[in-house]
């Protein structure tokens, strides 16, 4: 499915978990890209906050590094967006994340352990 609107069950909106550092460090990019771009070939997103949090802690519990979560308007992405899952809960954007499409940066806070445990 590629580019369907309305977007199914997500309200238009997603999230993208990126480390606080590289975030910032493309703070002044027209567009962001994640460190893994280049490997995967697109931008993995999740909808809803509960899917997100068990992403964080199955594929970046022991990334210590401090994350942040962008929360991403679907409709004003740029690049082609695919739901390539049944459940349509993830997202692959194909091509950088454009800064418009980014409406707030929440934090993602943790557990000593590394355990992701909510978004501020």
């Amino acid at each position: 499915m590629s580019n369907e609107r309305p977007w199914p069950e997500a309200g238009g909106e997603a999230f993208h978990l990126a480390p606080a550092e590289v975030w910032e460090r493309q703070a002044e990019a027209e567009a962001y890209l994640p460190e893994a771009y280049d490997a995967d070939g697109f931008v993995h997103l999740t909808i809803g906050e509960v899917n997100l949090l068990a992403v964080a802690n199955a594929f970046y519990q022991n990334d210590q590094r401090a994350h942040v979560v962008l929360v991403l308007d679907l409709n004003r992405l740029s690049a082609p967006v695919r739901f390539e899952d049944e459940g349509h809960i993830y997202p692959h954007v194909y091509g950088p994340l454009n800064r418009d499409a980014v409406v707030a940066v929440r934090r993602a806070t943790r557990l000593a352990d590394g355990s992701f445990v909510g978004i501020v």
